[in-house]
């Protein structure tokens, strides 16, 4: 009997081990787009908005889309002179913290499609595959605005 009420206690407490929440929840990304812009435009850029309802940190490592050639993550940022400028983002990873949102939008962080085959016409979708440290890969769409 008590090797029995043992085996029973083990398995339960495996089984709620494998229904409590971990903390790494995936991240979830809505309100994807990129700009128009013609076939002769070597490069583009991917806008959302990274939610990370997790109780953990994650990162956006990466990200492929098969009409990119090349795809970086970007930030723009002040340049000495006064002007804007773009770079890769530093440490090449943008954070979303847990329980919290990243915007990548115009002027800011963004997804940047170089060596672009074809045209962004407004209103196609764009399949992007997204990279998290922590959440894997997600497949989304962008929809292409003239905004």
């Amino acid at each position: 009997m008590k090797k029995l009420l043992a085996v029973a206690t083990l398995v339960a407490v495996v089984v709620l081990a494998a229904c409590s929440p971990s903390g790494a929840a995936k991240p979830t990304v809505e309100n994807v787009w990129g700009h128009a812009s013609p076939g002769m435009a070597d490069a583009g850029a991917f806008f959302m908005m990274i939610r990370n309802p997790g109780n953990q940190a994650d990162k956006l490592t990466s990200a492929r889309a098969d009409v990119c050639g090349v795809v970086e993550l970007h930030e723009m940022y002040m340049k000495d002179d006064g002007t804007m400028g773009m770079r890769p983002v530093t440490g090449g990873a943008i954070e979303v913290p847990a329980g919290s949102s990243v915007e990548l939008k115009p002027g800011g962080l963004h997804v940047m499609c170089l060596q672009k085959k074809g045209e962004f016409k407004e209103g196609t979708k764009v399949p992007l595959t997204l990279v998290f440290e922590k959440g894997g890969e997600l497949k989304t769409e962008a929809e292409i605005r003239a905004e």
